[in-house]
């Protein structure tokens, strides 16, 4: 006893220190799969080719507690392992080792272990928060682990759970089982869910699961497995899987009667013995339910029973189809019995329903007449007849009942009255009854005729029942619910219980995608094979005449000594042989971002032979494993600053391919994902002085793009997604090609430039709008003016993977633009900018006196100040101002700020070097875009109230220096710079911002100080 206690402690501690090292960072795949490959041993289901991996096992000698351990393993896997080592699993094929943690595969799913992981695995994928690969789990779970094998194998006898708990592990397993199409449907939202866990699908094979856990259960139930069969019921009752409704193949919703066919099947095809153990679990299983949930559920199987194609049919087939439904109802529900049996109150409540319809009336009728065959004392009918003259001689029944419910139920209590025989102590008593008595008055003196005569008809049948003659006479005539009158008359002539047997027919509900046993229905090797065969051939030979070809004779070329050249194949071939490329290790894509930043900085060690490789892998894993990284705890923020740095400061030392738009997709995401962390930290490197042009391009076009993607505004594609030359007999030859035009089919500052210019002008546009709108000869052409047809354009599309995984991240929750805007990019980037100006004149002046060549250049190449840095800064700025309008300190703080920046910069130099007045029309554009942009989101906001009022000295600064522009620029002064494109862009820009300060100053001119 004491050894068995020393290896239970033993296994325990070791497990502990497994689940303790999942938690943390695995930076090994072995050491990884070792680490679970070792429980999975201990338990005895690690499957066969994970045991090579299994170099520190368990002594399986102690107890192992799985409802306690495994979970705790579980949640490991889902917080830790599986966001960072699942995709790289997946490519060796080794994934299922995870897997096998919540689902384990079909050679382990019949041992004991099995079950409690499954039912541990519910509970587990569910309550934490859920990821594409719990989607996965539970489409396995719900699959391969449905509910009726859970339950046998949870209450059986060798379960490893005690008794006493049992039941408060199952009920824990019913709330997360039937809660999972939920969960998963709002995580998934608009995208696409799997078709095992479409709430349709996922219902019906529940439904199916529960039959066959019903058709398997004993005669005698034990009290703790009745117990647990209620708690499911009443699961589905409140779910409304029990509904009014009936169940066909275009109902959308689910429902536990779409299985009522194979419930018939099973009852025709079983003998009586198994027939009645079958029909005895039904009939246990409702009694145990509430009154209220058992009413829904009689009310769901009447719905759904099969119909009559006229309810008032007399004839034999009719009465036999009543029986046969009757007989269905009494297997499945029991025998009714006196006035103490639960399903009364259930009954009385279905009376008492809108949905109580004639056919239902015949049904329950004859159901009481066949429990007096089977029931002593017989109290089956009377109880019925007290019921139903309960109601339908209630006052408020009368007055406010439908036509519809006053027949039915007017039709229930003549059927339920004419079953006894002429004379019956029973209905002498129905007759001398006050509340008979009192109905009949009432029914007499009701406004409807037709109503009337349901009382009236009543009284008639009562009468003859009890041996005496009544006759209200007027019944021959058409109209007024005679026809319905006479039809009920021919009726109760004979019982419907009286009729002879019907055979059981068979009714299948066909499911689409359901066979017998739940699972989908898959498309067979046959079907793929006929469908293969009978399709037309892609080239079709043409069988012409003469051909000019086929005169054409070859020669024979003189064979060469030398060898023939390799093929790519076999080039790759030779590369991939393992006899080369002995002792040299492959490169492993990093699963955590510490490990990232690793590889990245390995540029920096010139003696490392495998520095490309890592640069390489590094680089292809780097935005996809930050954007993945984006909600799980706080890795991200821990390692964002490094990344940066490490990203930021990258240099293409080994000339790899696609470098630059790898990089510039890895730090774009690091923004987007993480802005409170890498915005900062990329303004701050930005105004170093250690980084070149395209560097400072990089971390520009990351701050407006990953901007932009925050704001959930879209993204224009990359350079490099649209080459200027994209017909191959149109290019040049390669090398050409590369030295020629890859350098301007990639431009850095074309994706910035582009969404700016697009901004501008749509700011410009509607400045003009507004203009137009004052003068009366414009609106009037415009009027007259006939409205152009839409004409055809091409639909954009991108299919780069990093727009995929833009698309992806807005639908996930995080930081909005709006929340961290003012903070994070736009505060940090103008203070440090003015901060920069400060320190950068400062030195000029120091070395104004001195040569030329002596003398300090704030603007030279590859600094801050360079006209071409400089105008991509503004353009940025531009960019973040338009993305940030709905930010809570736009109006007070952003907008005069970005303001007094563009003025600032467009009407003053920003150094003294030639090359910066070379380049002043690219600075003096971004300037005025950057001020229109500022005033179009005044204006739209508060109509420019705040800018008005509050800056009206830089609103009327920034008018005036617009105004001179313009001014010049009609002139025909020429700005250092421009031409082409530029000068367009020039000029709209200086005539859109003085159309906004005009528009803004009109407004609020009289409410302005006079300055």
């Amino acid at each position: 006893m004491r050894n068995d206690i020393e290896f239970n402690d033993l296994v325990h501690t070791r497990i502990r220190e497994t689940i303790q090292r999942l938690q943390e960072p695995v930076s090994d795949e072995v050491e990884l799969l070792a680490l679970l490959a070792a429980p999975l041993d201990a338990l005895g289901i690690l499957p066969p080719p994970f045991r090579t991996f299994n170099s520190h096992p368990f002594d399986t000698k102690g107890t192992f507690d799985v409802y306690k351990l495994v979970p705790q393993i579980q949640t490991a896997i889902l917080r830790n392992v599986a966001p960072a080592w699942l995709q790289s699993l997946q490519e060796r094929n080794r994934h299922e080792i995870l897997y096998q943690y919540f689902s384990p595969d079909l050679f382990s799913s019949s041992s004991k272990i099995a079950i409690d992981i499954a039912l541990c695995a519910y509970g587990t994928t569910l309550s934490t928060s859920l990821q594409p690969v719990s989607i996965e789990l539970i489409r396995r779970l719900s699959k391969t682990y449905p509910i009726d094998k859970l339950f046998l194998g949870l209450f059986s006898a060798s379960s490893s759970c005690v008794s006493h708990r049992k039941l408060t592990v199952w009920e824990d397993h019913v709330r997360d089982f039937f809660a999972a199409p939920t969960k998963v449907a709002n995580f998934v939202k608009d995208g696409e869910i799997p078709v095992e866990l479409g709430r349709r699908e996922y219902f019906s094979n529940v439904s199916i699961a529960v039959e066959r856990l019903v058709y398997s259960l004993p005669e005698n139930i034990p009290t703790t497995s009745l117990s647990a069969l209620t708690i499911i019921f009443s699961k589905m009752v409140n779910l409304g899987l029990f509904t009014r409704n009936r169940i066909t193949e275009s109902t959308m919703e689910p429902g536990f009667f779409a299985v009522l066919p194979r419930i018939r099947d099973r009852l025709s095809q079983l003998n009586s013995d198994k027939q009645s153990i079958y029909s005895s679990a039904w009939s246990t299983i409702w009694s145990s339910l509430p009154p209220a949930q058992l009413s829904k559920v009689i009310e769901a199987l009447f719905a759904n029973l099969t119909g009559l194609p006229d309810v008032l049919s007399t004839s034999s087939e009719a009465r036999s189809l009543v029986k046969r439904e009757a007989r269905l109802v009494s297997l499945l529900m029991g025998y009714l019995e006196d006035e103490d049996d639960g399903k009364w109150t259930a009954i009385s409540s279905s009376l008492l329903s809108r949905n109580f319809v004639a056919e239902n009336a015949r049904i329950i009728v004859c159901w009481a007449a066949i429990s007096d065959e089977y029931v002593i004392p017989k109290r089956a009918l009377e109880s019925l007849l007290d019921k139903t003259l309960d109601i339908w001689s209630s006052p408020e029944h009368i007055k406010h009942s439908l036509l519809s419910q006053h027949q039915a139920l007017t039709l229930a209590f003549l059927l339920a009255a004419t079953a006894f025989k002429k004379g019956a102590e029973s209905i002498q008593a129905l007759s001398h009854s006050p509340a008979f008595i009192q109905a009949i008055g009432v029914y007499l003196t009701h406004l409807d005729p037709a109503v009337r005569r349901c009382g009236m008809l009543v009284a008639e049948i009562v009468a003859k029942q009890t041996g005496r003659t009544l006759d209200f006479g007027d019944w021959e005539r058409e109209g007024e619910g005679r026809e319905w009158c006479k039809a009920v008359r021919a009726l109760i002539t004979s019982r419907d219980v009286d009729a002879e047997d019907a055979s059981w027919i068979i009714e299948r509900l066909e499911i689409p995608g359901i066979d017998d046993t739940g699972s989908s229905i898959k498309e067979g090797p046959e079907n793929v094979k006929k469908s293969l065969t009978t399709s037309k051939p892609i080239i079709e030979v043409l069988n012409s005449g003469y051909d000019s070809d086929d005169s054409l004779e070859g020669y024979a070329s003189p064979s060469s000594s030398r060898a023939a050249s390799p093929t790519p194949s076999e080039m790759e071939e030779v590369e991939k042989d393992p006899t080369l490329n002995v002792g040299v290790k492959k490169i492993q894509k990093p699963v955590y971002l510490a490990d990232l930043g690793i590889m990245l900085q390995a540029s920096a060690k010139s003696d490392d032979p495998q520095a490309v490789d890592r640069i390489e892998v590094a680089l292809g894993c780097a935005e996809d494993l930050i954007r993945r990284k984006r909600n799980f705890g706080l890795e991200l923020d821990e390692n964002a600053v490094n990344l940066t740095h490490a990203l930021v400061g990258l240099q293409n030392n080994f000339e790899l391919e696609n470098f630059d738009e790898r990089r510039q997709a890895a730090v774009t995401a690091l923004v987007a994902c993480c802005p409170r962390k890498a915005a900062p930290t990329i303004v701050e490197q930005f105004f170093g002085s250690q980084y070149s042009t395209e560097q400072r391009f990089v971390m520009l076009t990351a701050l407006a793009m990953g901007a932009r993607e925050l704001a959930s505004l879209p993204v224009p594609p990359p350079t490099y997604d649209r080459p200027s030359i994209d017909f191959p007999s149109r290019q040049l030859p390669a090398p050409l090609h590369r030295k020629y035009l890859t350098d301007r089919e990639h431009d850095p500052t074309a994706q910035v430039r582009q969404l700016v210019d697009n901004i501008s002008q749509a700011a410009a546009q509607s400045g003009k709008e507004a203009a137009e709108a004052k003068v009366p000869q414009i609106i009037r052409e415009r009027q007259l003016r006939l409205k152009k047809g839409s004409k055809v354009e091409e639909v954009q599309t991108s299919n780069n993977k990093s727009q995929l995984a833009v698309r992806d991240s807005r639908k996930q929750t995080g930081d909005t633009f709006t929340s961290v805007a003012a903070e994070y990019f736009l505060g940090p980037i103008i203070a440090k900018f003015w901060q920069h100006l400060r320190d950068e004149q400062t030195r000029e002046e120091r070395t104004a006196l001195r040569s030329s060549t002596s003398s300090y250049r704030g603007a030279g190449t590859g600094l801050v100040l360079n006209p071409l840095v400089l105008s991509q800064l503004v353009n940025t700025l531009a960019i973040l101002v338009h993305a940030a309008r709905h930010s809570p300190a736009y109006l007070a703080i952003v907008a005069p700020d970005a303001l007094e920046l563009a003025v600032t910069v467009g009407s003053r130099p920003m150094a003294n070097a030639e090359e910066s007045k070379e380049r002043e029309a690219v600075v003096l554009t971004a300037s005025l875009e950057l001020a229109l942009v500022v005033l179009d989101g005044c204006l739209d906001l508060d109509g420019g109230r705040s800018i008005g009022l509050e800056r009206t000295s830089l609103l009327l600064a920034t008018g005036e220096w617009a105004g001179q522009v313009l001014k010049l620029l009609e002139d025909g002064v020429r700005v250092p710079g421009e031409g082409g494109v530029q000068e367009l862009r020039l000029r709209r820009s200086a005539a859109g911002l003085v159309l906004k300060v005009d528009e803004l100053a009109s407004r609020w001119r009289q409410s302005m100080i006079t300055i």
